[in-house]
């Protein structure tokens, strides 16, 4: 068994970016990682812009000015203005060439065309220099950045409407277990409704991820290796949720042996998830899951996430890592490391109760995972703890 620490190092060691990629329109593009760096076409701003609404001056000895002209957002005007002349300018439009400066409207007196100037005004005052934010030819945005909100806008204001992408990673996962029935189903003495293909199906799709196909194995040897064989055709991650502890019944490590796959790592120290396994064959990753769903989205987010991430072109190590101060005493004898549900609100962090492995009623309730080290540990109230932030965790 290995390490919380070595486990995550060992899937980041053996990520790579995906070699496809794809040239996609912007609208398309969000959350998705640029496979190559953007060259900027124009300077931006293009031309020189007021950042008020005021007054564009050429500037004199005296704090009164004539009132020549005026300028709108959009005007394709140049008025020539002379010493002690000004127009009236509003945000975002062009400054005359010869205008040294532009004071807020707040700072001045005007009746009818004259202007009094009631503060000190010094040189390129209020001007948006002509590629002050990037110059033409420019790379702002590198290979591997992560396209959000604001990159997207960035990008439509470049003049660039596609741009190239990695391509998405095909995940496909396997479900395993007689008991497994779905919720169509009546349920019967020694069944429980499956739910870990629509909890993994949900966390990809999440990632702007879309499943490849979502197969359902009987726990068998010969179901599982033909059903793990058929998984790796066209697919870059292999996901299988159950079957790869030590029962006897737990066919997917032999499975995978079988199909000389790779072994990375196979049980980490850690509660809950102990039986993960991470292996390789050819360019086809697997994570084999623990069943208990609680184990399953744990695993997921602290190591197949980070694998995502960098298949997509990314830089992330997964989930967003905080040390908060914990809202009350915790004890833990536990010599494995642990990765307990909770809450993030009011700037500290609360464990929640019903922790096992099989429970998923604290996760629907979570917004953050408290990693505790493999160590026998007491916690008073107010120690900081390293907290994981789950996707779209709203604090309060």
């Amino acid at each position: 068994m290995i390490t919380v620490e070595e486990a995550l190092a060992l899937v980041l060691e053996n990520s790579f970016p995906l070699e496809e990629s794809e040239i996609l329109p912007i609208n398309q593009c969000l959350n998705r990682n640029l496979a190559k760096a953007v060259k900027a076409p124009i300077d931006l701003p293009s031309f020189r812009l007021s950042s008020m609404d005021g007054y564009a001056l050429c500037l004199h000895q005296s704090n009164i000015y004539s009132i020549v002209d005026e300028i709108k957002a959009g005007d394709a005007t140049n008025p020539s203005l002379k010493i002690g002349e000004c127009v009236r300018i509003f945000t975002g439009a062009v400054v005359p060439d010869n205008a040294d400066a532009v004071i807020m409207q707040e700072k001045t007196i005007r009746k009818q065309d004259t202007l009094t100037i009631e503060t000190p005004v010094n040189k390129g005052q209020n001007i948006r220099l002509v590629g002050s934010q990037v110059k033409k030819e420019d790379f702002p945005l590198e290979k591997g950045q992560l396209l959000q909100a604001s990159g997207l806008a960035f990008l439509k204001s470049l003049g660039i409407d596609e741009v190239e992408v990695v391509r998405l990673p095909k995940v496909t996962i396997i479900i395993t277990g007689n008991e497994l029935i779905p919720s169509s189903e009546k349920l019967t003495r020694g069944k429980i409704y499956e739910s870990n293909s629509i909890l993994l199906q949900s966390a990809l799709i999440h990632q702007g991820i879309e499943t490849q196909l979502i197969s359902f194995t009987e726990d068998s040897l010969k179901a599982t290796t033909t059903n793990l064989k058929k998984a790796f055709f066209n697919t870059d991650v292999v996901l299988v949720s159950g079957g790869i502890s030590v029962g006897d019944y737990d066919f997917v490590k032999q499975a995978l042996k079988e199909l000389e796959v790779k072994e990375i790592f196979y049980k980490v120290r850690q509660r809950p998830g102990k039986p993960l396994f991470f292996g390789k064959k050819e360019r086809v990753f697997v994570f084999a899951l623990p069943g208990n769903p609680a184990s399953t989205l744990s695993c997921f987010y602290v190591y197949v996430l980070p694998l995502l991430n960098r298949l997509k072109g990314g830089k992330s190590d997964g989930l967003i890592r905080l040390s908060i101060p914990i809202e009350h005493d915790f004890k833990s004898v536990e010599p494995r490391a642990l990765f307990l549900k909770a809450t993030v609100q009011n700037k500290t962090v609360r464990i929640l109760d019903r922790q096992h492995s099989s429970m998923l009623v604290s996760f629907a309730m979570a917004n953050a995972l408290v990693y505790i080290p493999e160590q026998d540990i007491l916690l008073k109230k107010g120690s900081m703890v390293e907290t994981l932030l789950l996707p779209n965790s709203i604090l309060n």
